[in-house]
């Protein structure tokens, strides 16, 4: 089980960003929106994944970082429940909408619930689609 975030992992393509957030559902677990899309790419099926926290509502960069960086652990730690069966390839943005700090144990609870929606929502199989 790879837990990784690399590069090629991460949602940087602003083509692919625009394209989130203008035909992308979500599915939500407070504090943590995920907005999805499926999207084109040329390699195997896989997630392209970016973070937000919002300067409105989380006024110091210093508490914007560590969220981001609590986000994306809690990503990497978990992405294989929906990385193993996965038909295309999707985009996905996770934004914090909270204006309160969270722990980390927290932040991973609601990461497992976000991901484990997804992947009940996702056709398994290409003939699905």
């Amino acid at each position: 089980m790879d837990q990784s975030f690399g590069k090629l992992e991460k949602l940087k393509s602003k083509k692919h960003i625009d394209l989130l957030f203008a035909e992308g559902r979500n599915l939500k677990s407070y504090p943590l929106k995920l907005i999805y899309a499926p999207i084109q790419t040329s390699d195997k099926p896989g997630l392209k994944t970016g973070v937000s926290v919002p300067k409105k509502l989380v006024k110091t960069a210093v508490k914007r970082n560590r969220i981001k960086r609590l986000m994306r652990e809690a990503f990497r730690k978990n992405k294989y429940l929906v990385t193993s069966d996965l038909a295309i390839s999707h985009a996905f943005m996770f934004i914090y909408i909270s204006r309160d700090e969270i722990d980390h144990s927290k932040m991973e609870k609601n990461m497992i619930k976000l991901l484990k929606n997804f992947s009940e929502k996702q056709p398994t199989h290409e003939k699905e689609l």
